[in-house]
């Protein structure tokens, strides 16, 4: 049970391994894109390539719904970023219980958005968990985890990415030795549960008055999605890539150039551009948005 990208390596993996998969079960297809054309979900066209059999119930909570599960006898369900509730009829329905690929080292940053969250709180370190689904979010034993170190140039789409792939063959060869009977399962230490959540639109917007550090991790954890802007001669600019540098307090977003570049003031030190994408264009080095606007320097931003 999988729907976006992340959940395609365990497809894969679990393929790869020789698995026995009786369903895939995943979300709708739904309109996406500025066109609003309906496509099918990531894990639904890897299913398709393998020649697996794909459900894409509304919710797993009806009679009919119910059925279609049962029918499968599955001895086991992996559930990777599936993104609708499983009821409590679904997790004592297989023989070994339900599994899931989570990207955190749990119990901290349970909940929809853990990847972002380990970047936007500064962590140095995250993982992957594999862990029995129960009733309450992200709160089952743990049978597995894998610390995995992060980067300080770190976005969420690339640390999704990696983890994915981590997560994959962490579940393979959990797979195997729980349904062998050699894992104790641990429980979580509750009292040390963080929750992350899923970003908004709004969140996107630079506020040029927090630490050039904080801006920085949030552009990166907000990246590709929703994505960092800010207004410059009313227009949108989003900022694609920069860097934090020094400690030094000025007007926050005021624009200068520097030793390390194009520099915007933040509430404390300066944050350098190094990629931004003007409003209804592509993705540029900022020497090359510089270059066809050269009244950028000394401009202040989100005004």
């Amino acid at each position: 049970m999988g729907t976006p990208d992340f959940a395609v390596p365990t497809l894969r993996s679990l393929s790869d391994a020789g698995t026995q998969i009786v369903g895939v079960y995943t979300q709708p297809d739904r309109p996406s894109g500025r066109g609003k054309k309906t496509g099918k979900p990531p894990v639904k066209l890897h299913a398709e390539k393998l020649g697996l059999p794909v459900f894409q119930p509304e919710t797993l909570a009806t009679a009919e719904a119910r059925s279609e599960l049962e029918a499968l006898r599955s001895d086991v369900i992996i559930v990777a970023a599936y993104g609708l509730i499983l009821p409590d009829w679904t997790l004592s329905l297989p023989t070994h219980g339900a599994l899931n690929v989570h990207p955190s080292l749990l119990p901290r940053h349970r909940g929809p958005a853990p990847v972002a969250n380990a970047i936007l709180e500064g962590d140095e370190e995250t993982g992957v968990t594999v862990m029995l689904v129960e009733p309450e979010v992200d709160s089952g034993p743990i049978l597995r985890t894998v610390k995995v170190p992060m980067g300080p140039s770190d976005t969420t789409g690339e640390l999704t990415d990696r983890l994915a792939k981590i997560g994959g063959e962490l579940l393979v060869e959990t797979l195997q030795d729980w349904t062998a009977g050699l894992i104790d399962p641990t429980p979580q230490d509750h009292s040390l549960a963080t929750f992350s959540r899923k970003a908004t639109k709004a969140d996107g917007k630079v506020d040029w008055s927090l630490s050039a550090t904080e801006i920085d991790r949030r552009i990166r954890a907000y990246h590709p999605w929703p994505g960092s802007f800010t207004t410059w001669a009313e227009h949108r600019l989003k900022i694609i890539g920069a860097n934090h540098s020094g400690d030094d307090a000025g007007k926050p977003g005021l624009v200068s150039r520097g030793q390390g570049g194009i520099l915007v003031q933040t509430g404390r030190g300066h944050l350098a551009l190094n990629t931004v994408q003007p409003e209804g264009r592509r993705p540029m080095d900022i020497n090359a948005f510089l270059a066809g606007h050269p009244d950028f320097i000394g401009a202040v931003l989100g005004t």
